[in-house]
């Protein structure tokens, strides 16, 4: 295999687990985009300022363990989906075969990702804490 067919093969398998290790799972193909989402939906399914997704329109999501442990929620009267763990709450891959669509949060891959966030969408919902962030300071653990 030369090593142009190993970065590709890399980059086009991932494995990733939730919070607790109860889900684990494989990604089968490559990501199209990777976008910071500051839409109020995501806001308020992570909890912070924006979501961290990865898209596919030709990935295939392989649960290893833990498919019993999938909850899935969709807002009524949207495209808005999401799925977590019932134990800990880690979003997790969303396969929407009706939209030919594969959401990875990015967070939940266990294996490096060589792509960079690409956009930030939906700014005009960004939390009026979401501001010049880059400034604060910088610590490698809890601030002392």
């Amino acid at each position: 295999m030369s090593h142009t067919e190993q970065t590709t093969h890399q980059t086009d398998h991932h494995t990733g687990s939730c919070l607790c290790g109860g889900v684990a799972f494989e990604i089968n193909g490559p990501f199209e985009h990777f976008f910071l989402c500051h839409c109020q939906r995501c806001r308020k399914a992570s909890g912070t300022a924006h979501t961290a997704n990865l898209f596919s329109t030709t990935a295939t999501v392989v649960w290893l363990s833990g498919e019993d442990l999938l909850c899935h929620y969709h807002v009524p009267e949207s495209r808005h989906a999401r799925c977590f763990c019932k134990n800990c709450g880690s979003p997790l891959p969303l396969a929407q075969p009706e939209l030919g669509l594969v959401l990875v949060p990015a967070g939940c891959l266990d294996t490096p990702l060589a792509m960079r966030p690409e956009a930030h969408i939906f700014t005009s919902s960004r939390a009026e804490w979401d501001d010049d962030l880059a400034a604060l300071p910088e610590f490698d653990g809890l601030p002392g």
